[in-house]
């Protein structure tokens, strides 16, 4: 009976016996075979016509398929590799200013300016970057003074610690197996290299208080090798203020050759097994010489390309429906101001803290730099958080030919100060113009309120009358982005009960 059922069910078309590709001819073992798992002579595809012999790929669909496989892979080798080619060019854009040693350390005593290219950094608080090669030095240790607050990140970005609080932190290779001494805030990353970034608010901007805070941090942060902790040699400050120089991994073929050097210098730590054998498949390989043929390179240079326009795509226009819900920080209303971390996960592992979020992790690493759950979920009156707004009220991209306002409504809900600051949407740097500090912030004189407390601050080419204070200078021609920190914010910020106006433009 159950026989005739099968056989009815497939004369009714409900299963597929035949098709063109199977033989006309029963033998001894022949059984229906289920239409999905046959391969067509022909298929149609968006990389063009695919055909096969009784399933077996023509020479020429194979290399058609190798072409796309190849470029697929180049361009998720730069998606995931990202984290790594950021880090290693913030590293070397210190060395270009001569912060080789460890002993050597950037300053910007001055405050940083326009002339930097550097991920969205601001102009009001004091940076200062050592950076750590434990394969180099070993132990190493770091004394952080009171007042002084931020974090270290591996040679993969990835968070490795903060300095929440004044004290001796000793950091040690991947593997050490030595003697470690007590009194000693006691680190082990996975990496060689760290990249360590601090940072100190002066006062006000004056110079004079600028000038206190980058001396206090001169006479109180130390970096040296534990070898050398009875006798450290003197810290030598290298000035970054005011300096042109690059710190922003490239978006060209040239990627992967600087992502190649780290990985012959890092341990297997640097990246996970997966990663490993996905930039192994693109001839990027611990202990081999990565040495692309003409085809390769031209796979190289198509796969980054397309997978610079997916990171730039994913930050202007994350898919909210999909997997960045979390990115949004005004979801109740559609706004388009946007957080750095989405759904403020630093290890972008998802809701479960088991499922990876490559798209959350892109549209971190793009556009910022600096990993710590100190910049990711606000405090009461400590640290700071921020609001990003890539397109206008409209959902559209900013025009450096039109004339933009947002209004802070009154009582800025912050026990520091609020800056908003603007970015070139080509380098993600701060935007270059007449204007030193790409922006304005709260602790600058003469500032025009209005009656009610509030105020507007306007991004045109040139100044609305009246408002020179309030006002961010932008370039016909180039479009921007900008950043609303607030530091130390109020309950006002973190319960929404405050907020900012979408970007408009105005008359």
């Amino acid at each position: 009976m159950r026989s005739r059922i099968f056989v009815a069910a497939l004369s009714l078309g409900l299963l597929t016996v035949t098709t063109s590709l199977q033989a006309a001819d029963d033998f001894a073992y022949t059984t229906p075979i289920p239409e999905g798992i046959l391969t067509p002579d022909v298929v149609d595809t968006s990389i063009g016509e695919l055909t096969f012999t009784d399933g077996v790929p023509s020479r020429e669909t194979a290399e058609k398929v190798y072409d796309f496989m190849d470029t697929a892979r180049a361009a998720d080798a730069f998606l995931k590799g990202m984290p790594v080619a950021s880090l290693a060019a913030l590293l070397e854009g210190a060395h270009s200013l001569g912060a080789e040693e460890l002993h050597q350390v950037v300053l910007f005593d001055e405050l940083m300016d326009a002339r930097s290219l550097f991920l969205t950094a601001n102009t009001s608080t004091i940076y200062v970057f050592p950076d750590l090669d434990l394969k180099r030095d070993g132990p190493t240790v770091v004394e952080v003074p009171d007042g002084l607050l931020g974090a270290s990140n591996d040679a993969s970005f990835r968070f490795v610690n903060n300095f929440a609080q004044a004290g001796r932190y000793l950091f040690l290779p991947p593997g050490y197996d030595g003697v470690v001494p007590e009194g000693y805030t006691v680190l082990r990353p996975e990496t060689y290299r760290l990249w360590l970034f601090l940072r100190k608010t002066p006062k006000s901007k004056a110079p004079e208080d600028v000038e206190a805070a980058a001396a206090s941090i001169r006479n109180d942060l130390k970096v040296y090798k534990l070898a050398d902790a009875k006798n450290p040699p003197a810290m030598e400050w290298i000035a970054g203020s005011g300096k042109a120089f690059n710190t922003i991994h490239y978006n060209n073929a040239e990627f992967y050759h600087h992502l190649n050097e780290v990985v012959q210098y890092e341990t297997l730590g640097l990246l996970t097994a997966d990663v490993r054998g996905l930039l192994a498949s693109i001839g990027i390989e611990k202990g081999k010489p990565f040495d692309p043929d003409n085809r390769m390179k031209r796979i190289l240079e198509d796969g980054v390309a397309i997978a610079n326009a997916q990171a730039r795509s994913i930050v202007w226009y994350p898919r909210i429906h999909m997997n960045l819900s979390g990115v949004e920080v005004y979801p109740d209303t559609g706004s388009a101001w946007h957080m750095g971390y989405p759904e403020r996960n630093v290890f972008f592992n998802g809701v479960d803290g088991a499922t990876m979020n490559t798209d959350a992790r892109v549209s971190f690493h793009y556009p910022y730099t600096g990993v710590t759950p100190a910049m990711a979920v606000p405090r009461e009156g400590t640290g700071s958080d921020y609001g990003i707004a890539y397109l206008d009220t409209n959902k559209q991209p900013f025009d450096g030919g039109n004339t933009y306002v947002i209004k802070l409504p009154p009582d800025a809900p912050v026990a520091n100060f609020w800056a908003v600051t603007i970015y070139d949407s080509q380098t993600r740097s701060m935007l270059q113009t007449d204007q030193k500090a790409a922006g304005i912030d709260s602790l600058q004189d003469g500032l025009r309120y209005n009656d009610d407390g509030s105020i507007d601050i306007y991004f045109s080419p040139e100044s609305p009358l009246g408002y020179e204070k309030n006002w961010v200078q932008t370039i016909p021609g180039k479009s921007w982005f900008t950043i609303l920190r607030m530091y130390s914010p109020l309950r006002a910020w973190i319960d929404q009960s405050w907020r900012p106006s979408d970007i408009q433009p105005a008359n």
